[in-house]
């Protein structure tokens, strides 16, 4: 992919997930679609998405979970960043976000209920996440 913009996006593991290999992924490939990013890397809480989007004045917020507790850690998500003027940020989640086998419909319903853009549940191809992130800020520019 060509660089073609300069968005600002932070991403970073939520919770007591140590697991960094997908969050390293979805890193390089957002910096080869051509936008800077800030990475917070594992064991993040809800308020360091936030502190992080406010002091990098992101256009986006990527959060990956694999060990499942996203559903406990990404409750009421978006209320952090209305709180802090920050209404119209873009927020993604992605890995595997809840324990036990869902539906991914119910999982997406679930997590788009905690303010989220767009869900990723299971989803392995990074490049549906990059398209959607170009179309929504396309979206958001008009």
């Amino acid at each position: 992919m060509s660089r073609m913009h300069s968005g600002r996006v932070v991403v970073g593991v939520i919770g007591d997930d140590i697991h960094i290999v997908g969050n390293r992924i979805m890193q390089l490939a957002l910096e080869e679609s051509g936008f800077q990013v800030f990475n917070l890397r594992t064991r993040n809480r809800q308020e360091h998405f936030c502190q992080a989007a406010l002091e990098t004045n992101a256009q986006a917020v990527f959060v990956s979970s694999l060990n499942g507790e996203g559903e406990y850690w990404c409750a009421d998500f978006r209320k952090r960043f209305v709180d802090v003027g920050m209404p119209d940020v873009l927020l993604y989640v992605g890995g595997n976000i809840v324990v036990g086998q869902r539906a991914k419909d119910e999982v997406e319903t679930l997590f788009k209920s905690y303010g989220f853009d767009r869900v990723y549940h299971q989803q392995p191809d990074i490049g549906v996440a990059i398209a959607d992130l170009l179309e929504d800020m396309k979206r958001g520019q008009t």
